[in-house]
């Protein structure tokens, strides 16, 4: 070799970007160019001539010695002529990744080796953060609550992550490899391969891209509504496709049972609406009826006719009473209730009620809050889901009455978001009868549905417990299953921790035939109910001024005229309203009583004005002694 060639090569090792060393047999360190200095720190001065494990670390630095003995003595390589990623060890001490090749040359008959070192730090760095990456990704992946799933251009499963898994029923194994349609029900099973090739050919986009709601396959066979999202990556040039999917089952069951409630709401308008006109027709037959019946005392046979009239009237404002407990505008009269008491007190009743091979249990808590509702309707509405666990017992059974205090948390909610958290007092009937199949218990708080035969039901009694656990702002459940029986829970908004007794019921009627010359002001808009209202006070001996509406009513008042009592309907056409009325006619006659009547409720009512103060309200349908105890209570003194 020329001088100008050692020049050459001496430029080469110099300017290396890798590290050159030689070592001769020994192991000691010939050559040790500007790249090793980099890297392990040492000046060549302090490495040439010493032994080349110092730049080893254990256990390298102590096998090594060893090792070049025996490549001598036998030829067998470990390194020598292959290479490998092996340590070195800096002057500080500290250690760093390469990669070591080594040649082997002969030099005046004796063997050096020649090392190539490659750092290899910033490749185990990048290597290091791709991994922490991908092991974010995978636990992203793993644990994300939706379903990712990863397919190639064929459509064929590359990735199934635990959510997939958990949506679809199918362990991971089952689905990669397999294409995708095995999770698509009919018709998007047979259509998908066509799909996916006419989008590769002609880029037209169904779902890529954009995201819609699917329906997916379990492994049961079973489906579900989901939100699905497709997104389109690159990998070595091949398409693959990420799909985010969102199970929408749970949406899906509060868009259901808000479209019942919303149902519900709607036949409980409907229903309010006709008992209200029905009412005013009922109030006009069974007032017509009584005074019909009253005048044919000397005639039996016609008397009987005249009762008949009003007994049917009477069993008329039954039903639509029912009907108003279902749109919630009942007459409510809430107070702070002992549930348990209550309960107990309806033993009696229900014993003589229900037939003698019906069982009767009892089961309370001990230490019950206080409910807040009208305790006369809450005994109707047990009374009303005793009897229909009476019909289901054909056989007998055992029917148990329970309570129990329940606060209803917002997880509870989420399964109702029509009942709001709080503390509720529950109250529940159960019984082991024949028990309701699927298709029947979705219908079963609707007005008029009855599985009974023609006749021997109306369909409203569980209507009747809906609308009063709902306007008491309470909340009503069903759980039945055919052959296992049926269970009703009512829950009652919590009063106060200490018990209210419930009040007792008035006995008996007002006497009649109040002898008074007070004038009567009757706003009535319906023609039929104002002159039953007319004839019925003048039958009183009350002098009465009618008027078929406010205006008419205003004119009335500001003549001057004698008038003691204003008794007027509440829903009337017009811009002014019986609460309304009520109002200017204090402002009128500051002395004025007020008799207030509607086959609407009081709650619903009230909504569309203020309620005036003293006020007094006679429910539609109204007979006459009704009228006159109403009356009587207007006129008593206060106090």
């Amino acid at each position: 070799m020329d001088r100008r060639d050692e020049t050459r090569l001496h430029t080469v090792v110099d300017t290396a970007v890798d590290g050159v060393i030689l070592i001769d047999a020994q192991g000691q360190v010939l050559m040790f160019n500007p790249a090793c200095e980099k890297l392990f720190g040492y000046r060549k001065d302090e490495v040439i001539g010493q032994n080349v494990k110092m730049l080893m670390p254990e256990p390298y630095h102590a096998g090594h010695d060893g090792y070049l003995a025996n490549y001598r003595r036998t030829g067998e390589r470990k390194i020598i002529g292959i290479g490998r990623e092996v340590e070195g060890r800096r002057k500080d001490g500290s250690t760093f990744p390469m990669d070591l090749s080594v040649g082997e040359a002969q030099e005046d008959g004796a063997s050096v080796f020649v090392g190539i070192i490659h750092d290899l730090t910033e490749k185990m760095r990048s290597e290091l953060a791709m991994r922490e990456v991908a092991t974010r990704m995978r636990v992203v992946v793993d644990t994300a609550v939706d379903g990712v799933i990863l397919i190639d251009a064929k459509g064929l499963v590359l990735m199934f992550n635990p959510a997939c898994e958990k949506l679809f029923g199918y362990p991971a194994h089952e689905v990669i490899g397999e294409n995708v349609k095995m999770l698509m029900p009919e018709p998007f099973h047979h259509e998908h391969d066509g799909y996916l090739g006419n989008y590769q050919r002609t880029g037209e986009a169904k779902i890529i891209g954009i995201g819609r709601e699917v329906v997916g396959q379990r492994k049961d066979g079973s489906t579900f509504p989901m939100d699905l999202s497709v997104g389109e990556a690159k990998q070595e040039g091949e398409s693959i496709f990420v799909g985010i999917i969102h199970d929408l089952t749970e949406r899906a069951r509060i868009q259901q049972q808000l479209a019942q409630a919303q149902k519900m709401e709607a036949v409980g308008q409907l229903s309010g609406g006709i008992a209200h006109d029905f009412n005013n027709l009922l109030t006009v037959i069974i007032g017509s009826a009584e005074a019909l019946s009253a005048k044919l005392e000397s005639r039996p046979d016609l008397k009987r006719l005249a009762d008949a009239i009003t007994g049917a009237g009477e069993r008329g404002a039954e039903l639509t009473q029912r009907l108003l407990a279902f749109s919630r505008r009942q007459m409510l009269q809430p107070v702070e209730i002992d549930c348990n008491r209550l309960v107990e007190s309806m033993r009696e009743i229900l014993h003589r009620t229900l037939s003698e091979d019906i069982a009767i249990q009892v089961n309370l808590e001990k230490e019950l809050w206080s409910a807040f509702a009208d305790p006369a309707q809450l005994e109707n509405a047990v009374l009303n889901l005793a009897l229909n666990a009476r019909d289901a017992m054909a056989a007998g059974g055992c029917l148990t009455l329970a309570t129990a205090n329940v606060p209803l948390e917002e997880g509870y909610q989420e399964l109702h978001p029509e009942v709001p958290p709080g503390h509720y007092v529950m109250v529940s009937v159960s019984d082991d009868g024949a028990g309701m199949p699927a298709e029947v218990r979705e219908h079963a708080f609707e007005p008029f549905f009855t599985t009974k035969e023609i006749g021997k039901g109306t369909g409203l009694g569980l209507s009747m417990v809906y609308g009063f656990a709902k306007q008491s702002n309470g909340h009503v459940t069903i759980y039945s299953e055919p052959g296992l029986g049926t269970t009703v829970r009512i829950y009652l908004p919590a009063g106060s921790t200490t018990l209210v007794e419930a009040p007792e019921s008035r006995a008996g009627e007002a006497a009649a035939g109040r002898q008074t010359r007070e004038t009567v002001l009757v706003v009535e808009d319906d023609f039929f109910v104002r002159n039953f209202a007319v004839s019925t006070l003048e039958g009183l001996g009350y002098s009465v001024v009618p008027a078929n509406d406010a205006q008419g009513a205003l004119a009335r008042l500001n003549q001057g005229d004698k008038i003691d009592i204003l008794f007027t309907d509440i829903v009337m056409p017009g811009s002014m309203n019986g609460l309304q009325l009520a109002e200017r006619a204090k402002q009128i006659r500051p002395g004025i009583k007020i008799l207030l009547t509607s086959g609407y409720a009081l709650e619903t009512l009230a909504a569309r004005g203020r309620l005036p103060e003293g006020v007094t309200i006679l429910n539609k349908p109204y007979r006459k002694a009704d009228l006159t105890k109403r009356l009587s209570d207007v006129l008593a003194p206060a106090g």
